[in-house]
């Protein structure tokens, strides 16, 4: 059985309420039954913080552990080299962690279109809503 951290950052905790339009009308009990009925036989720890050290603290653990991780770090994702130099670590360590975004942000606001992320991440998926989580546990288990 493999192990996969899916990690969430600030204001998902919310979907389903926030901003349809943009992230669906499903929530993060949604996405975790999704993931854990396609990933059957592996073990998918889904979790969401609000604060930037608990989800540092989650990525050490990973690569504590060794354990893959899909990273949805929202907002975080544009600004935060605390986050940057954690992700950095991670794969530095030869753990995989695949960024990404229910949205397209490149196709959204300016200050969307930069992740300080993508460059220390081992791949990106944007754009697919909730396939865009689906698309990257896929490759985690391959």
């Amino acid at each position: 059985m493999t192990r996969v951290l899916v990690l969430n950052g600030p204001n998902l905790g919310r979907l389903g309420a926030r901003v349809p339009d943009v992230y669906g009308t499903q929530t993060l009990d949604d996405l975790h039954a999704q993931l854990s009925s396609e990933a059957q036989g592996h073990d998918i720890e889904l979790r969401q913080t609000d604060t930037e050290g608990e989800l540092l603290g989650w990525l050490y653990e990973a690569m504590d552990a060794s354990t893959p991780v899909v990273l949805n770090a929202g907002a975080w994702s544009h600004y935060s080299y605390a986050l940057h130099d954690a992700v950095e670590m991670v794969t530095t360590a030869g753990v995989p962690v695949i960024e990404v975004h229910i949205s397209n942000p490149h196709a959204r606001e300016v200050f969307r279109h930069t992740s300080v992320l993508t460059s220390v991440a081992t791949g990106v998926i944007a754009g697919f809503g909730f396939d865009s989580y689906r698309l990257a546990l896929t490759q985690l288990l391959r």
